[in-house]
């Protein structure tokens, strides 16, 4: 097993290229200006990317949309098929990229320390950002803000998972990951949608 402290930054030479392109890439979860973004129009960048994530994910016809205010962006969520076409697609593109990831690095628990260093980071520096966008809106729910937060801790997981499995930056969950710093927030996939607030 490779043999690497959690709390270190595992950029080290030791680690296989894609460790340590996983290392470096929690580095700059702090440097990330989440959530500051919401409820504005979607930029032309942020276009490109929404409409990449959505070809890359097997739906080149489906668009986005602008969600305008916290509580939009709360029905979004709720109204999300969990098993829809496509949640389907991510969850099969997440597994397949767990087993290219650990065939790559040779060793699950180290692809597994490094995935869960990334969500450490990324859950520190995300809630209190969630909670100052939520308060330039006047909201205080404490549990949309946790699914802000929850949502942008995952699509860094993701984003991580790309780079363990030595995927390039056209990935579906790069693109999407793109969405995150640029402030925003994909909410998900519904129908031909991508609802992004």
């Amino acid at each position: 097993m490779i043999d690497f402290d959690p709390d270190e930054d595992f950029s080290g030479a030791d680690l296989p290229p894609t460790l340590r392109a996983v290392g470096l890439f929690a580095q700059t979860l702090r440097q990330v200006s989440w959530f500051h973004r919401l409820g504005e129009l979607l930029s032309a960048e942020e276009a490109d990317a929404a409409h990449a994530y959505l070809s890359a994910l097997g739906f080149p016809d489906a668009g986005p949309a602008e969600v305008g205010d916290w509580m939009e962006a709360e029905e979004a969520a709720n109204n999300l098929d969990w098993n829809g076409a496509g949640w389907e697609a991510e969850e099969q593109l997440r597994a397949a990229l767990s087993v290219q990831a650990v065939e790559l690095v040779g060793d699950e628990q180290a692809v597994l320390v490094a995935l869960t260093h990334v969500t450490s980071q990324a859950s520190d520096a995300v809630h209190a950002a969630a909670a100052q966008a939520a308060s330039r809106f006047g909201i205080d729910d404490d549990g949309l803000i946790r699914a802000a937060a929850g949502a942008a801790t995952q699509g860094a997981y993701l984003a991580a998972l790309v780079l363990a499995a030595g995927e390039d930056e056209d990935h579906a969950f790069a693109h999407k990951f793109r969405l995150f710093e640029a402030g925003r927030w994909p909410l998900g996939v519904t129908g031909a949608t991508l609802n992004i607030f």
